[in-house]
């Protein structure tokens, strides 16, 4: 026990001491003691012997009056200021500093939330990983470099298109288990088509934290863009169809409803047709430059999504004003105040970003479980856009208050047919409810169809969209693809329904008031 405590009272010693110290054996070693393995680990790498030449550490004397720059690696690159290397010499007056480049694997980085920000971490956001899984250290002298005039240029090649990233550095928790997070501070981040550009104020380990690719192999995404592609083309031949439909019955019978379902198919004809031509051009385009086409069909399609959502909130709202607000409704010239919000409001934001030219190409990252990496390309938000994430976020935030907004108007759908299913409401006579009794089985069935339609008019589908944002396993992506490119189709079927629906009220009397009264989906003036 002795010769135990022995050797680690003396272990600081014998490692500095001893030149045939491997480099190799610097990260184990220093974190015995997790809680300050990073230092450890600066000052070790100044000393260690390079066994080897390939251990991938840049370390040699510089002159201080000039700039250094270091390629520890073919994917990094690091420019360090002379002003830098003089403030490293501290109070000492020598002409060279000992400059130490290196990388390290990111997985001996522990993470943890910082206490300020555990409250405003949203639970389902997800998870960013180093971009090649290393981490940039970069030394120089034995003084703290910060608060530099000059910054310390670093550069993060990537491969392959990359969703969009952050540069950081590491910053230790001070606890005892060594860890800490990822931050900002004193970076600055430029994207090009090749590499990160990291301009940053002090000298640490840094590296560039990215979005991780969706977990599609490239078989999958082909059979994704198939349905896609087939489900979007079916969208557009019967939202087509179904414009004629509802000409048809806003002709026999001018109802508001039928004008909104209109100008909802309308939006949706638009979206289908934007995502086809935009990605047809890409297509057509290769790996060329953006064009003004390419922006104007990112413009298009941004626009025709935005209407479609807009759209959707405006048939909730429809719904509120028929089932919660049934008696003494008036408003004067009401489609047209509702059009100059469904088609204004997305027209005023799509003018906006692309004036602020968000719009471009964009690429879509899929990698499989052998990190084999495919990409996907559209015209919609350009990827090197800075600005680009905030608008999209801004646009899923969007969606989903519309989700949340529908579904309780679906809800309260559900609620008064339940009332008026269990109990004799609305009906004058016995024999009526007696009627009904028999014909409970069959109602049911023509109940479940008109909440399940409302669902498609009122966009809930659209909730799966968080598949293609959180890490959901694949067939929810699956889901997500045929439910939203085969949107079309449905609102065809609905339209249909109504049309048989329209035909049936015309040839007889009205056999359920009250359910009517309910379910119908117009209101005069």
């Amino acid at each position: 026990m002795m010769w135990i405590t022995f050797m680690f009272l003396t272990l600081g010693c014998i490692s500095t001491s001893q030149a045939a110290d491997d480099c190799r054996n610097v990260i184990p070693e220093c974190q015995q003691d997790p809680a300050t393995w990073t230092g450890c680990y600066e000052d070790r790498i100044t000393t260690c012997d390079q066994r080897g030449r390939n251990q991938g550490v840049f370390r040699q004397q510089m002159n201080s009056s000039q700039e250094v720059e270091v390629n520890p690696t073919k994917n990094h690159r690091v420019c360090i200021p002379s002003s830098a290397l003089r403030e490293s010499r501290g109070d000492l007056h020598k002409e060279e500093v000992l400059v130490v480049v290196t990388t390290i694997n990111s997985t001996y980085f522990k993470q943890s939330i910082p206490r300020g920000r555990r409250r405003m971490e949203q639970p389902h956001q997800p998870v960013r990983k180093i971009l090649g899984e290393l981490v940039l250290v970069v030394k120089a002298g034995n003084s703290p470099v910060a608060n530099l005039s000059q910054p310390v240029k670093l550069f993060f090649k990537h491969e392959k298109m990359v969703e969009n990233g952050d540069c950081v550095f590491w910053q230790e928790s001070g606890a005892e288990d060594g860890t800490g997070h990822w931050s900002t501070n004193g970076c600055t981040t430029n994207k090009t088509d090749e590499e990160f550009i990291c301009s940053c104020s002090h000298l640490s380990f840094f590296a560039v934290l990215v979005n991780p690719a969706l977990s599609v192999d490239e078989k999958n995404a082909v059979n994704l863009s198939y349905i896609t592609y087939v489900g979007s083309a079916l969208s557009v031949l019967f939202a087509f169809i179904s414009l004629f439909i509802y000409i048809g019955l806003h002709r026999r019978r001018p109802e508001k409803a039928i004008g909104m379902h209109m100008q909802l198919t309308g939006a949706l004809l638009c979206l289908h047709l934007g995502f086809l031509l935009s990605s047809l051009w890409v297509l057509m385009l290769g790996e060329k430059e953006d064009s003004w086409v390419c922006r104007g069909l990112g413009l298009f399609l941004h626009w025709s999504l935005l209407a479609t959502f807009t759209w959707i909130a405006l048939e909730g709202f429809h719904l509120y004003l028929l089932l919660v607000r049934v008696f003494n409704i008036y408003v004067h010239r009401y489609l047209l105040k509702l059009s100059m919000v469904g088609w204004g409001l997305p027209t005023v934001v799509a003018v906006v970003c692309g004036i602020s030219g968000v719009y471009g190409k964009y690429t879509l990252e899929f990698k499989d479980s052998i990190n084999r990496t495919s990409t996907s390309k559209i015209c919609w938000m350009s990827s090197d856009f800075p600005q680009r994430l905030l608008v999209g976020y801004i646009t899923m935030a969007f969606l989903c208050l519309v989700i949340l907004y529908n579904s309780c108007m679906l809800g309260l759908v559900v609620f008064k047919l339940w009332r008026i299913r269990a109990g004799r409401g609305g009906y004058e006579s016995s024999s009526d409810w007696k009627k009904m009794q028999k014909e409970k089985g069959p109602r049911l069935w023509k109940d479940c169809a008109t909440v399940l339609g409302l669902s498609w008019v009122l966009g809930l589908p659209w909730g799966v969209a968080s598949s293609t944002y959180l890490n959901v396993p694949l067939p929810g992506i699956y889901l997500f693809t045929i439910l939203n490119s085969l949107q079309g189709f449905f609102l065809f079927l609905w339209s249909v329904a109504l049309s048989f629906k329209s035909r049936s009220d015309s040839n007889s009397s009205t056999r359920d008031p009250s359910s009517q009264k309910m379910m119908t989906t117009s209101f005069n003036n």
